[in-house]
């Protein structure tokens, strides 16, 4: 079917049928990976009886590939695969890692001191988090380039279509984390995994369903470079699925050994300034260097955001489990259930500040894309702020009222609306035409590795436990307070700064808002 003709299709509430395949294969995804984002610290810290300092090396190890990945399995959809192949390849492994999260084993216990665990269990979990994160390197980019692909560029539903589609990101993980965070912290942790990876089935079986309403938009570009021999002498389609399986045998290496992720991702980094510094001084005329220069420095600001935002799963779900009365509004929340704020706030404020940015654009007062980044990250810091006000207002028990993670959640919403939705769009209008997709490469790149440092972040409040609690709750809260309240000045900080250099960033970037 040409594009004319799927202009025509509008049987998914105006847009595409293919575009409900997309959404309810995105929701389902998104549905395995935050069912299960939220239980694996706690899993590891009171179940597995991991040190603080060891669940999130392992957390950080993780969400740093999952967040890597996604480059490299665009690229081999984009130059062999197609996305069609890459999103069932994507999601077989992803089926297979979410089931096998739910093998637990058996429980880690104390004996004369030492700590005993099931070793053959801990191997078959970091399989599984080496097969998601394969998977999710092939799932991830290509279900959203099919979504580009079933409108033609002039299509007027395109905006709108993707709005559909982002918000099946969010359905999928605002069900998941209340859903899989209570089956896996009241029911047994195979329940909460295992949910997540029933979740991920349904997406893998709707996507293949769904084939006749894609009309071949995500098949191969060049079929018969995909049949042509490898060095190997094997199919490149054959060797990438080999290659895949070695990419899941490293994974598995990886994240067993503290400090390999957060090696390769500081090495990755090194060798990618060193590249841009190269073609920006050497290949770049002067508004081209200096737009890429402020791009760069976007970019690395985006790490600092992030690595405050994605305390969520890290720092805030231990907060949340060890020193928080979690009642609130007559509901007694799991830790982990606490995550699925984030998605509820982005229902109700997306839409408001979609309006907001509009109607200032229509007056001439909408900030520029620096402005939006040091408000995206002060707002980060002041979600810190509202925990540390909360720590110094606690109840007759010591416990911080969940209210104050309520506000953290929505002061951190509102800055990643400031924030991401500007992000990518800002690659694409100031990189260098020849090195879009080296600066997009970057930017996933710089979101890996801050999922790395937030986990460090989180490792300086570390405390001790005993059998997965804590025996001080007030030392506990004083770690945290400590922590956030570092992280609270951070964001303003590096806010303040940002915003201090809006006005030659706004010049460095010559017309582009």
């Amino acid at each position: 079917m040409t594009a004319a003709s799927t202009d025509m299709d509008t049987a998914f509430f105006g847009h595409p049928r293919g575009l409900f395949v997309c959404f309810a294969t995105e929701m389902w995804e998104r549905f395995s990976f935050y069912g299960m984002k939220y239980l694996l610290l706690l899993y590891l810290t009171k179940y597995h009886l991991f040190s603080d300092a060891n669940g999130l090396e392992v957390l950080g190890g993780y969400a740093g590939l999952v967040y890597a990945m996604p480059v490299i399995g665009g690229l081999l959809a984009d130059r062999y695969l197609g996305m069609r192949k890459s999103v069932i390849f994507g999601g077989l492994l992803l089926v297979l890692g979410h089931l096998g999260m739910a093998v637990e084993g058996e429980q880690a216990r104390l004996v004369n001191g030492a700590v005993v665990r099931d070793e053959t269990a801990l191997q078959v979990f970091y399989l599984s988090l080496a097969l998601i994160v394969v998977g999710v390197g092939f799932l991830k980019p290509n279900i959203s380039t099919i979504v580009g692909r079933l409108y033609s560029e002039d299509d007027p539903r395109r905006d709108a279509g993707f709005t559909i589609f982002y918000m099946g990101i969010n359905i999928g993980a605002f069900i998941a984390t209340l859903l899989c965070g209570y089956l896996g912290e009241t029911l047994g942790w195979a329940y909460g995994f295992g949910a997540a990876g029933i979740g991920m089935l349904f997406g893998l079986v709707t996507f293949i369903r769904g084939q006749k309403y894609l009309h071949g938009y995500a098949e191969p570009s060049n079929p018969e470079l995909l049949r042509a021999k490898s060095p190997i002498g094997l199919s490149h389609e054959v060797t990438i699925y080999l290659g895949s399986l070695l990419a899941i045998a490293a994974a598995w290496q990886m994240l067993q050994f503290h400090g390999a992720v957060g090696m390769l991702l500081h090495s990755l980094s090194v060798i990618v300034l060193i590249g841009l510094a190269w073609y920006v001084f050497a290949r770049c005329n002067k508004i081209e260097r200096e737009r890429m220069i402020a791009l760069i420095i976007l970019t690395i600001s985006s790490v600092v955001f992030w690595a405050l935002f994605e305390q969520a799963a890290a720092s805030m779900t231990l907060f949340a489990d060890r020193v928080m009365d979690r009642q609130i509004f007559g509901l007694n929340l799991t830790a982990a259930q606490y995550g699925s704020l984030n998605s509820m706030f982005i229902f109700i404020f997306a839409p408001l500040f979609a309006w907001l940015w509009t109607t200032l654009g229509r007056r001439g007062l909408e900030p520029r894309t620096p402005v939006k980044f040091a408000l995206g990250i002060a707002q980060a810091g002041l979600g810190f702020g509202a925990l540390v006000y909360g720590a110094t207002h606690t109840n007759e028990a010591g416990l911080v009222a969940g209210y104050w993670m309520v506000l953290a959640y929505l002061l951190h919403t509102t800055g990643e609306l400031c924030l991401s939705p500007v992000g990518l769009s800002a690659v694409t209008r100031l990189s260098v035409p020849g090195v879009v997709g080296v600066m997009m490469g970057s930017w996933f790149l710089a979101t890996a590795y801050s999922e790395f440092v937030a986990a460090q972040l989180a490792k300086l409040a570390a405390i001790p436990t005993v059998e997965g609690g804590v025996t001080d709750v007030a030392a506990a809260l004083s770690s945290y307070t400590e922590l956030f309240t570092d992280l609270l000045f951070a964001g303003l900080g590096v806010g303040a700064l940002l915003l201090l250099l809006s006005p030659l960033l706004k010049r460095m970037m010559h017309g582009v808002h």
